[in-house]
């Protein structure tokens, strides 16, 4: 356990690599937005003023790509239970997409504020007599102009954090205190940095990660047991696989939804190649639903007074037990409260993780060069 609200069980296979540890120490000096962004000291583009003219709407629509919207979106489905207004998202291209009538906040977020897909969704979707926020860069841009012709609000998104790391600065924090959410909850850095547990829990997990890396284990699978953190693990997918994957180098991140996939990916987990190093990760409920216990049949009495929860756990558990006896490496998280410090500790875990993991492997963490080819190439075809 590295906090009171997450018990953390690390890799069987513990390492511990001192040069990860000095990196840590490097990282946490350095005037690093990313970084700072994780802490209570970061200084936000908008002030309280904005979220007072626009908390009374009940409807909120995103409109954004990959790392502009991904964290908002982690943020209101792990906390749903907590937020009453509803939220909506426009995260890719549907040919499909139906116009509602029904009006909206809309915040329509991108870095560059070139993003194809972005500008494609606002031109369809916003109308002038709605309120338009735009939070993008403070520079020449599609949608800055377009922001000025619809005389919207424009937040300006930090230029020195990309999307993918942005989820605890303007990106992902107006929409939470939209949704009604305590921002300063989500800024556990100044806590975790002091915390020795967290610190050690962090270095050994990436040393052990770099190991498994060398031994041809370059698959992260993720069991989720948690419905509400599907997002949160999208969100996770991309910062490891848009930060690491360079140079012939990186980790592929696997989301499988548990216990479903029991009963269609297991077995390859089990048997398969052992190219795979796992992340089992559930969360404690207090009010899950429970068996009817009146109608279940005395071959199954085990199941009365059971909650779904109860269940879910037992089949971790169950699968645990398995992965230690055929020697398959994993670590697992088990959440114990649902709140933003619980998801802020989260936030800050895995992303020192892929920082470190890319200081280690000598790749940028922060770029994404060749998605940038796509995004060329398009254009030509278009033109």
């Amino acid at each position: 356990m590295f906090t009171k609200k997450i018990n953390f069980k690390n890799f069987i296979i513990k390492k511990f690599n001192k040069e990860i540890s000095k990196d840590l120490n490097l990282i946490l000096k350095e005037k690093n937005k990313v970084i700072e962004s994780l802490s209570t000291f970061y200084k936000y583009s908008y002030n309280k003023k904005i979220i007072s003219k626009i908390k009374k709407y009940k409807d909120v629509r995103v409109i954004g790509m990959g790392g502009s919207i991904l964290g908002t979106e982690a943020i209101y489905d792990f906390l749903r239970e907590k937020i009453k207004k509803n939220f909506y998202f426009i995260n890719n291209l549907q040919s499909s997409t139906k116009i509602s009538k029904k009006k909206y906040i809309n915040l329509i977020v991108s870095k560059s504020g070139n993003t194809l897909e972005t500008i494609s969704n606002a031109n369809i979707l916003i109308k002038k007599n709605e309120k338009n926020f735009f939070i993008t860069e403070n520079k020449n841009s599609y949608l800055y102009s377009i922001a000025n012709k619809l005389k919207s609000e424009i937040i300006h998104h930090n230029n020195f954090i990309g999307g993918r790391y942005s989820v605890l600065s303007e990106v992902g924090m107006l929409p939470a205190q939209l949704m009604g959410l305590d921002e300063k909850k989500f800024k556990q850095l100044n806590s975790l940095i002091i915390n020795k547990n967290f610190i050690r829990s962090l270095v050994s997990n990436v040393s052990s990660i770099l190991y498994f890396i060398k031994k041809k284990k370059s698959n992260s699978v993720i069991l989720n047991y948690d419905e509400c953190s599907d997002n949160f693990f999208k969100w996770y997918q991309q910062l490891m696989a848009e930060s690491l994957g360079k140079k012939g180098k990186g980790i592929l991140p696997i989301i499988s939804t548990m216990p479903k996939d029991n009963h269609s990916l297991m077995q390859l987990y089990l048997d398969g190649p052992k190219n795979n190093f796992y992340t089992f990760f559930f969360t404690h409920e207090k009010n899950s639903m429970h068996v009817k216990s009146n109608d279940i049949l005395f071959s199954h009495k085990y199941l009365k007074n059971k909650s779904l929860n109860q269940i879910i756990l037992s089949q971790k558990k169950a699968t645990e037990k398995v992965f230690i006896k055929k020697n398959i490496p994993f670590r697992s998280f088990e959440v114990m409260q649902r709140d933003e410090k619980t998801l802020g500790e989260l936030f800050c875990f895995f992303i020192l993780e892929t920082i470190l993991l890319g200081r280690a492997l000598k790749v940028n963490p922060y770029d994404q060069p060749s998605v940038e080819l796509i995004k060329k190439e398009t254009k030509k075809i278009l033109i």
